[in-house]
């Protein structure tokens, strides 16, 4: 159940051709569509200074809230997934960025912002296993299960599910955020990776046929983005129909995101194609598998046009809304930088 984010280090990137631009811009220029009243003036936001300043912090909290101690395994193999070098943090950027969209402060996402990194890792964990999609890696390293085993991986999953609601309670001021609003934070991240979220999506990504392909990628990627997105409006005091427009807002980027990540994976691979028929007899749930490149990157676009829309009605919120329109163009423009 993946929602993920293209490295923004400075680490080298594979050239995929003679038409290939850099795909991490240092600079991302924020461009807002006609009918936002966000001013339309030449300003830039820099994305990887605010990602990378808040995922150095978000690391420092993630290591301080699972230290290691009795049984020992399981905390090992817990930290092991949240901790990876690899994690790109979205969820939790996201849930910041929403919080600070509407005026809060990002001490009160915070704790909020760790335990959807801890369920993240956990529904990666499960993910993973050999009875679902069977994966030896993730993250640039092996999958949790090939260094501690299944047993140690699903109960290290089991216990991040809880640990992440168990933060949230223990860890949010209550002087930045009241009662109520919490306890929509804990229900929304409930509802996201319960039996009508995440595991429905993961349950068809195992049953389902080629026609289940949007609804698998709308639970097991969109509810991620639309969790992150909502926990933060929710945080920072958002109203109903700010509410709305985050949900619409999280699902198109969290699904984005994964639609890019399988077009760049499908030119990564280039004229290696021995067990391009085999993949596909597989069922593999995804849009470049089931229409091709072509019409993923189709998609990929509608995606990044119809979360900007959302964002427009935030206009109001002025440069506030920036890294939110900085993610989408960051998340599409990786499979559109890059040479066919």
């Amino acid at each position: 159940m993946v929602f993920s984010m293209a490295n923004i280090s400075s680490s080298p990137r594979p050239n995929f051709g003679k038409s290939s631009r850099p795909i991490f811009q240092p600079k991302i220029r924020c461009s807002v569509s006609s009918s936002s009243s966000l001013p339309l003036v030449s300003t830039q936001f820099d994305l990887r200074t605010y990602w990378t300043t808040l995922r150095a912090e978000i690391n420092q909290k993630l290591d301080e809230a699972i230290p290691v101690k009795y049984p020992q395994q399981i905390y090992e193999a817990m930290r092991y997934s949240v901790l990876a070098k690899g994690a790109k943090r979205a969820p939790p950027v996201m849930c910041v960025a929403a919080c600070e969209l509407f005026g809060g402060n990002r001490l009160a996402a915070f704790p909020t912002a760790c335990a959807l990194e801890m369920v993240h890792a956990a529904s990666l964990i499960h993910d993973d296993l050999p009875y679902m999609d069977d994966d030896p890696s993730r993250r640039g390293q092996p999958s949790n299960h090939t260094i501690f085993g299944v047993d140690m991986a699903i109960l290290a999953g089991d216990a991040l599910f809880p640990l992440g609601f168990r933060h949230i309670v223990s860890n949010t001021p209550p002087d930045l955020v009241p009662e109520p609003r919490l306890l929509r934070v804990i229900a929304e991240i409930a509802r996201a990776v319960g039996s009508t979220g995440m595991a429905a999506g993961q349950f068809l990504d195992l049953e389902g046929g080629s026609n289940a392909v949007e609804f698998v990628q709308e639970k097991k990627y969109g509810e991620m983005g639309e969790c992150s997105a909502v926990c933060g409006g929710f945080l920072g005091g958002a109203g109903d129909d700010d509410i709305q427009r985050l949900r619409r807002y999280g699902r198109a980027v969290g699904v984005l995101y994964n639609v890019v990540d399988d077009v760049l994976e499908e030119k990564m691979k280039g004229e290696e194609r021995e067990e391009e028929e085999e993949e596909k007899k597989k069922g593999g749930k995804s849009y470049v598998r089931k229409y091709g490149v072509e019409k993923a990157m189709e998609v990929a676009e509608d995606l990044r046009a119809k979360a900007k829309r959302e964002l427009d009605g935030f206009g109001k919120y002025g440069e506030r809304v920036f890294p939110l329109y900085s993610f989408v163009d960051y998340a599409a423009d990786r499979g559109f930088s890059v040479g066919d």
